[in-house]
């Protein structure tokens, strides 16, 4: 099995560039994989998560009543998301108004509510105009809930993850463990069988998957399998021009 470190990506010709869409649910490796395709293909990676989180925790932080309508478009206007490389450790982190907010986007009193704030509709028409904005040029691997049905349902490659609800929830205490942040096993079980159920049901862009995506189980896929089988599907998409997927699962 190949690392995902061994490809060499000047061996392909690249034809045309393309978006990368990631769907699924929390804990099952989105982002994990979307920064290693991001990395090889020399492409830009946007993580959404963060940006709703983000958005979170300005509203936790500032009080803000998530049940006013006036109140969430006044705060909205005062929120300013970017991305930047963090040259201690080379990783994109997440910046609030200018501020690095990487490590507070992921602590487990944002999780609690990101969730509620993702449902508000005025918050994600916000997000997903930035989000379309970025895709102006192709060459974009974004991963998220909504991204290859709302922000963009014309992109080249649709994947959609899955995992096993044990996977998840280690998953997810792992990448807090390697934050500094505590959490137990119950905590994070509860946490992501409520966000399931918000984020499958809101009325505004809920949860699911495309129609032309290839739904993928990685329960028992290390990364560098799951790497591999995603990658050659892009190298594949790249030197085909972006012609149509065929939909399937694995």
């Amino acid at each position: 099995m190949l690392s995902q470190f061994q490809f060499v990506l000047s061996s392909y010709p690249k034809v045309k560039s393309i978006i990368i869409a990631i769907d699924g649910y929390s804990g099952c490796g989105k982002s994990t994989l979307a920064k290693a395709l991001a990395a090889s293909l020399n492409y830009r990676y946007i993580d959404t998560g963060a940006m709703y989180r983000a958005v979170t925790l300005y509203f936790l932080e500032n009080n803000i009543e998530i049940e006013n309508a006036q109140e969430v478009a006044s705060a909205l206007e005062n929120i300013n998301i970017s991305f930047h490389v963090n040259p201690s450790n080379n990783q994109t982190d997440t910046f609030l108004n200018g501020e690095d907010r990487e490590v507070a986007i992921r602590t487990l009193r944002v999780a609690n509510f990101v969730s509620p704030v993702s449902a508000i509709s005025a918050v994600r028409k916000f997000l997903v105009k930035q989000q379309q904005l970025m895709g102006d040029h192709r060459a974009l691997v974004m991963d998220g809930r909504d991204i290859g049905t709302v922000v963009f349902p014309d992109a080249e490659l649709k994947i959609f993850m899955t995992a096993n609800d044990e996977v998840r929830i280690q998953r997810r205490l792992d990448e807090m463990q390697s934050k500094g942040q505590l959490g137990n096993y119950d905590d994070v079980a509860a946490n992501l069988k409520t966000r399931d159920l918000i984020d499958t049901s809101r009325i505004d862009s809920p949860l699911m998957k495309a129609a032309d995506a290839i739904e993928i189980d990685n329960s028992e896929l290390t990364r560098d399998e799951q790497f591999e089988l995603v990658y050659n599907m892009a190298m594949e998409k790249i030197q085909n021009g972006g012609a149509p997927q065929k939909t399937s699962s694995y």
